[in-house]
């Protein structure tokens, strides 16, 4: 590995509740060493079976080569809009099963630790719909400060290849889900998303990822497989991104910005070519 994982202090746990804690630290043993290759194989053999066969028939793929053509033994971040709670791991399931000349190693989404990491019935979601891969997680509330600051320093490992080759982190610029009407709108991407990359360095390959036809009713997305009229479910990749120009850039909020806005602009042409293909005038 070129990277090791960091450990959290004392006092960057402390900032969490005692819930959010206990919830935190078995997440991050379930994400490495013997548990991550077990909960992997079952991501690969279960949960991405499943997720194609819940939209096998609406699901059209777009640009995949571009996936196959990176590196495996690089770590590679996927940038996407958001919709939907199942976006990435849509995604994921056609990496996985359509993919198989990129290798894929441990899989990875940040999330929010509101709900997931703040209940039992979070807990619960988290490993039946991502096998822990919901990890690692931002609580973003004024306490919580330093424990953050060390989720983005394990994620920047993480996109450093700490996790070992073929590691997959799915990301999401906008920083929370877009709830409009229109799958064509986006939100302002975050900041967030350019320093991550930045910090990653030249060894991290991100591509670009739009996602539209989904909906949080997964019992409807399987019956909609039936109806000849519904809405294809659409992914599609893009080329990866030259993030070249940036690294030598100063390590400020305007360069991280800047990044995180052309990584959005990436996201938005390809939303362009699927509004020319499938969208309405």
């Amino acid at each position: 590995m070129s990277e090791v994982v960091p450990s959290p202090s004392l006092d960057e746990l402390a900032s969490l509740t005692p819930f959010e804690r206990r919830a935190f630290l078995f997440a991050h043993r379930m994400n490495y060493g013997r548990w991550k290759r077990v909960w992997t194989w079952v991501q690969r053999t279960v949960g991405a079976r499943w997720i194609e066969v819940a939209g096998l028939r609406l699901l059209r793929v777009h640009g995949l080569e571009h996936v196959e053509r990176t590196p495996s033994e690089r770590p590679l971040l996927l940038v996407g809009n958001h919709r939907s709670f199942f976006d990435m791991y849509a995604v994921s399931s056609v990496i996985y099963r359509r993919a198989p000349r990129r290798r894929v190693g441990a899989l990875y989404f940040p999330v929010r630790g509101r709900f997931f990491y703040q209940s039992p019935l979070g807990m619960l979601v988290n490993f039946l719909a991502g096998w822990w891969a919901m990890y690692p997680p931002f609580f973003r509330r004024g306490g919580t400060r330093d424990f953050d600051a060390y989720a983005l320093r394990l994620l920047t490992a993480l996109c450093r290849g700490a996790a070992g080759p073929g590691t997959i982190v799915g990301f999401h610029p906008e920083g929370t889900r877009n709830k409009g009407p229109d799958p064509y709108s986006f939100l302002p991407a975050q900041p967030g998303v350019g320093k991550l990359i930045k910090d990653a360095g030249p060894g991290l390959e991100v591509v670009p990822v739009f996602v539209a036809g989904l909906t949080n009713d997964l019992g409807g997305m399987v019956a909609r497989n039936w109806r000849p009229d519904a809405e294809r479910v659409r992914i599609r990749f893009g080329p990866s991104i030259d993030c070249s120009a940036f690294y030598e850039m100063p390590d400020r909020g305007s360069t991280y910005r800047a990044l995180a806005e052309l990584v959005m602009e990436k996201v938005k042409e390809l939303g362009e070519r699927d509004r020319e293909e499938y969208g309405k005038s």
